[in-house]
């Protein structure tokens, strides 16, 4: 039976704690409780001279054990590195995983046509123009299907738009496997062009949850663009392994299984979606916001620097050595979104178009002074150094520039751009390297480099301000 209140012994008295220990003890919650007195359980009156001490005989005060333990709880919970700190927002890692198996058949789709319908209709120009018209579809269809993410919201758009391009996909495996006209091919593989751009979606969320911080955003742009380069680099690679080790058809299939499984994943995860902006009358086409037609002007020219390159060292040293490339600018893609970034970014965009401008000029080097392959793929390695940190500025500029509601449609519109460029600089690369040879033809993305520095340059859109 427990002692009656006036019999019961009665507790060391506690040590005051200042309001900092109390703030640390409780987690960081500033509580309100008044100290009792034991005799009379009425407020304690504030004691003189300072911390109350312990009686004779209690246990020693544990303030510095506390303040100790509450160190390391918030050292556990505010990791240094800005990409842990980044994973660290709730619900992060779930939308990122999903983002990340979804963005992987990105490199892998083109590639597993292209072996599919050359091996089985022997022609490099069909599967070479089957996949253009894909190209040019994705164009007109990818800003509309991002207009209604934008208004409908990520989940009831994606996952319909991700299971028709599924079904263009396995249709274009059908074609081909039953040998049906060649009209059929360019059919089914234009209906992929609803893939919505799951790069656009994520870069979305991580604006959503991190507005007002462009530090944290900063950070998320550069991850989001080394995921790129990395999905870019390992898509191909994985593709000519699937068809070659298994059957033509194999690359098409996998990669159409991995985009519907990534882009469920990611649609699933709805606390970090932001909500839907559902369009009004006087709503306009992020076209139309200050300063962005000069931006999508510089992210054409930037294409072409990326669609230029690949050309001619295809043509110069064979495929595999492009993954230096990407290699390169993943790293310094990470490397960059590591680093306090500079305040006015229309000038931190000049600077990166200027160093890839200079570093495009490496290649082109290499190629007229030395047959050494090594030499080049060196050369091709410090090029990318410059690509990663030169699209996640300008990644950073077009969300400043386009209206809070309509993310994903100005994200596409950039991501258009870029496609636009990459199939110009095939063509002029390719133009190149058939009338002045591949030597000569790495003259294409530095002028392409140069061309993108002069329209920002001109700076015709710097009237939105900062």
């Amino acid at each position: 039976m427990p002692n009656p209140p006036a019999t019961r012994p009665r507790p060391a008295a506690l040590p005051a704690l200042s309001p900092t220990t109390l703030l640390a003890v409780t987690g960081g919650q500033l509580v309100a409780a008044p100290r009792t007195s034991p005799e009379s359980g009425g407020p304690a009156a504030p004691e003189s001279g300072g911390p109350a001490a312990p009686e004779s005989g209690g246990p020693a005060a544990p303030q510095d054990v506390r303040r100790r333990a509450a160190g390391q709880r918030t050292a556990r919970r505010a990791p240094t590195n800005p990409y842990l700190r980044l994973l660290a927002t709730p619900g992060a890692r779930a939308f990122t995983a999903g983002n990340l198996i979804a963005r992987l058949p990105m490199g892998m789709l083109g590639v597993s046509a292209i072996i599919m319908i050359a091996g089985s209709r022997d022609s490099y120009a069909l599967a070479g123009a089957v996949t253009a018209t894909g190209l040019a579809a994705t164009a007109v269809v990818a800003p509309f299907t991002a207009r209604l993410v934008d208004r409908f919201g990520q989940a009831r758009i994606a996952v319909p738009a991700t299971a028709l391009a599924v079904l263009g996909s396995l249709a274009l495996v059908l074609c081909v496997h039953y040998d049906a006209p060649a009209w059929t091919l360019f059919a089914a593989y234009a209906a992929t062009a609803t893939t919505p751009n799951t790069g656009g979606m994520s870069r979305a969320r991580w604006a959503h949850l991190h507005r007002g911080d462009p530090a944290a955003l900063h950070t998320a742009n550069s991850f989001e663009q080394a995921a790129d380069e990395l999905c870019f680099m390992l898509g191909p690679v994985v593709a000519a392994t699937l068809c070659g080790a298994l059957f033509p058809e194999a690359g098409t299939l996998v990669g159409a299984f991995l985009l519907m499984t990534g882009v469920l994943v990611f649609a699933a995860q709805r606390t970090t979606e932001p909500p839907p902006t559902p369009r009004n009358r006087t709503a306009v086409s992020p076209l139309r916001s200050p300063g962005m037609p000069a931006l999508l002007a510089v992210f054409l020219a930037t294409g072409a620097v990326f669609g230029a390159l690949e050309v001619v060292s295809i043509a110069h040293a064979g495929g595999a050595i492009l993954a230096l490339q990407a290699a390169g600018s993943c790293a310094a893609g990470l490397l960059y979104g590591s680093l306090r970034p500079a305040r006015n970014v229309h000038r931190r965009l000049l600077l990166c178009l200027t160093a890839m401008t200079a570093l495009m000029s490496l290649p082109l080097l290499a190629a007229s002074s030395t047959a050494s392959l090594p030499v080049l793929a060196l050369c091709l390695l410090l090029a990318g150094a410059a690509t990663a940190p030169t699209m996640v500025t300008g990644m950073t500029l077009v969300q400043r520039a386009t209206p809070p509601g309509q993310l994903n449609e100005g994200m596409t519109l950039s991501v258009t751009a870029l496609l636009g460029g990459v199939a110009a600089g095939a063509a002029g690369g390719g133009w190149l390297v058939e009338h002045t040879g591949t030597v000569f033809g790495y003259a294409a993305p530095m002028s392409a480099a140069a061309l993108a520095l002069a329209v920002a340059a001109a700076g015709a859109f710097r009237r939105r301000p900062e």
